[in-house]
């Protein structure tokens, strides 16, 4: 599989998130080329601050590999990830991060700052953005017009 079509597997993800008026993120972890996490954001369904989708595909993931160190794993989101993501992932040891769309707000993989330029970390994710960052992005904006109007 491409990673095109990781992320629009965490696109199908994003879009559970909607069915429960959740913001539409979705994330996806992959290992030798198979899905062993998905996860979609759950904050308010939880009413738990830590239950992003990043989060919930980690922890999925670690429940299938028997362990928290996901080495050989990449993880691909629908929005780039924020500080509290990215450090799980620097924490689960993921390899790679792709995200679809930027995040001017609170993105940590390069918006407001880059988590893994940072010097003297033991572990680095290598990181790509914007795959089919136009359907994420639409994803999103989509979900705060409605809810404004």
């Amino acid at each position: 599989m491409s990673p095109n079509d990781f992320m629009r597997e965490a696109l199908v993800e994003a879009q559970k998130a909607l069915k429960f008026n959740e913001v539409p993120i979705g994330a996806v972890v992959v290992y030798k080329d198979l899905i062993i996490g998905r996860g979609y954001n759950t904050r308010e369904s939880d009413e738990y601050a830590l239950s992003h989708a990043e989060i919930n595909a980690i922890r999925e993931a670690s429940k299938v590999m028997g362990g928290w160190r996901l080495t050989d794993c990449d993880i691909y989101v629908t929005i780039e990830p924020c500080p509290m993501c990215c450090g799980a992932i620097f924490q689960s040891r993921i390899r790679s991060i792709t995200y679809g769309a930027p995040d001017p707000k609170a993105g940590a993989c390069g918006s407001i700052f880059n988590l893994f330029e940072l010097n003297g970390l033991n572990h680095y994710a290598t990181i790509q953005a914007g795959v089919l960052e136009e359907e994420c992005k639409a994803l999103m904006q989509n979900f705060f017009k409605e809810r404004r109007s």
